[in-house]
C-alpha cells in the first residue's frame, strides 16, 4: 500500500489545496470589511456624538455579546458544519449596516439604538471568525499549518493596512452613512464567495442536546491546560489592544486636531508591519517553540504600548504602531499553531470558539474601560494598558505548557 504524499512546506504547495483559494478570497474580503467598519463605528461615535464613552460602549457590543454565546455557536459549527453558518453571520453583518446607515441618514438613530443594533449583529460573530479558523486544519495537512496560520495571521493584518485607512478616509470623504453602505456591500460580496466552498465533516462528540454540547464544549477548553492558560494570558494582553484602540483615535483626533484620515494610517501602519513579520515567521517550523515564539512578544508589547507616554506628536503613535505589528506576527502564528496540535479534531468547532472569544474577551473590556478612563487621564489610560501587559506576559510565563501534552479533558468531558 502506498503511503499518503505529504507536501513539501511552502507556499506553493499551499495554493495547490483544492477549494482553499475560495475560501481564502472570502474570508480576505469579510476581514477587509470588519476592519473597516470597526475603525468607522469608532470614529462615528467619537465624532457624531462627541463621546469617548460610547466609543468605547459601541467597541465592547460589537464583539463581547457573541463572546457571551461562543460555547453555543460552537456546538452549531460542530454540528452543522462551517459554511454555511459563516455565510449567515456575514448576511447579519450586512443588515445591521445597513440598518444602521438607514436609520443615521434619516436622523433616527440615538445613541442607545445604535448600541443595540451592534450588540445584536455581534451575536453571530463567533460563526465566522470560529467556523474559519476552525475550518482550515480540516482542509490544509499538517506539514502546511504554519503556512497557512501565516496566510491566516495576514488575512486580519492586511485587511488592516486596507481596510483601516479606506474606512476612515470613505467616512471623512463620503460620509459615514456612505462608509458604512459600501462596507455592508463587502460581507455581501464574500457571503457570494464563500458559495459552494468545501466543509469537511469530522467524527463529532456530540449529545444529541445543543445545549449541553454547547456546555462540553465549555468544559473541555477549560480542562484542556492549553486552552486554558491561552485563555487567561491573552485575555489580559487584549486588554491592552482594546486600550489602543480607543487611545489612538483620541489622540489623533482630540490631541493633536488631525484628521480621521490619519486615524486609519496608523492602524494601516500596524497592519503593514505585521504582514511581513507574518510571512516571514511563517516560514519557520514552531513545533515545540510556541511558547517561547508566544511569551517574547508579548514582552515586547509592554515596550511598545508604553512608548504612548511619551509626548512628542505623531512620532510615538507611529513607532507603537509599527513596533506593535512586527511582534504580533510570530506570536498569533504560534498560538494557531499550538492550539491545532493540542485540540482533539471531534472538538475543534466548541474548543476553538470558546478559546477565541476567551483569548480575545479582553479586548472589548479594555476598550469600554478606556473609554470611560480617558476622560478623566490620558497617562492613566495608557497606564492601565502598560499593566495588562505585565500581567499577560507573566500569566503565560507561569501557565502555558512548556511541552506537549496529549489531547486533554476529552475522557472529563
Amino acid at each position: 500500500m502506498t503511503a499518503p504524499v505529504t507536501p513539501a512546506p511552502s507556499y506553493r504547495a499551499l495554493l495547490a489545496v483544492p477549494s482553499l483559494g475560495r475560501v481564502l478570497l472570502g474570508m480576505q474580503i469579510s476581514r477587509i470589511a470588519q476592519s473597516m467598519v470597526s475603525i468607522v463605528v469608532i470614529l462615528f461615535a467619537l465624532q457624531r456624538y462627541n463621546s469617548a464613552p460610547l466609543a468605547g460602549l459601541v467597541a465592547f457590543a460589537s464583539i463581547a455579546p457573541g463572546m457571551v454565546v461562543s460555547p453555543i455557536a460552537g456546538a452549531l459549527l460542530d454540528r452543522h458544519g462551517r459554511v454555511r453558518l459563516i455565510i449567515l453571520d456575514y448576511l447579519v453583518a450586512a443588515t445591521s449596516l445597513l440598518l444602521v446607515a438607514t436609520l443615521s441618514f434619516a436622523g433616527e438613530l440615538p445613541a442607545w439604538l445604535l448600541v443595540a443594533i451592534v450588540t445584536v449583529s455581534s451575536f453571530t460573530g463567533p460563526l465566522s471568525s470560529s467556523g474559519l479558523r476552525s475550518l482550515f486544519p480540516l482542509l490544509v495537512p499538517k506539514s502546511l499549518w504554519e503556512r497557512v496560520n501565516a496566510v491566516d495571521s495576514n488575512g486580519w493584518v492586511l485587511a488592516t493596512v486596507v481596510g483601516a485607512p479606506f474606512g476612515a478616509v470613505f467616512a471623512q470623504l463620503l460620509g459615514f452613512e456612505t462608509a458604512l453602505v459600501i462596507v455592508a456591500t463587502g460581507y455581501l460580496a464574500a457571503s457570494l464567495v464563500m458559495i459552494g466552498a468545501p466543509d469537511p465533516r469530522t467524527d463529532v462528540a456530540s449529545t444529541g442536546n445543543l445545549l449541553r454540547d454547547a456546555w462540553l464544549g465549555l468544559v473541555y477548553t477549560w480542562n484542556n491546560r492549553t486552552l486554558r492558560a491561552l485563555a487567561i494570558s491573552l485575555s489580559a494582553m487584549n486588554l491592552s489592544g482594546g486600550v489602543i484602540e480607543i487611545v489612538v483615535p483620541f489622540l489623533v483626533l482630540k490631541h493633536l486636531g488631525m484628521g480621521q484620515d490619519v486615524v486609519g494610517y496608523m492602524f494601516g501602519l500596524m497592519g503593514a508591519f505585521g504582514v511581513v513579520s507574518a510571512f516571514v515567521c511563517g516560514r519557520l517550523r514552531t513545533e515545540g517553540r510556541e511558547r517561547q515564539l508566544i511569551l517574547v512578544p508579548a514582552v515586547c508589547f509592554i515596550g511598545t504600548t508604553a512608548i504612548l507616554l511619551w509626548p512628542a506628536g505623531l512620532l510615538p503613535i507611529v513607532l507603537c504602531m509599527a513596533l506593535s505589528g512586527l511582534v504580533n506576527g510570530p506570536l498569533d502564528i504560534a498560538m494557531f499553531t499550538l492550539r491545532q496540535r493540542r485540540t482533539d479534531p471531534a472538538w475543534m468547532g466548541r474548543a476553538f470558539t470558546v478559546s477565541m472569544n476567551l483569548n480575545f474577551s479582553g479586548f472589548p473590556i479594555g476598550a469600554a474601560i478606556a473609554g470611560v478612563m480617558i476622560s478623566y487621564s490620558l497617562e492613566g489610560t495608557v497606564i492601565f494598558g502598560v499593566a495588562a501587559n505585565v500581567v499577560g506576559a507573566l500569566l503565560g510565563y507561569l501557565l502555558i505548557p512548556r511541552s506537549d501534552a496529549p489531547l486533554e479533558a476529552a475522557a472529563a468531558a
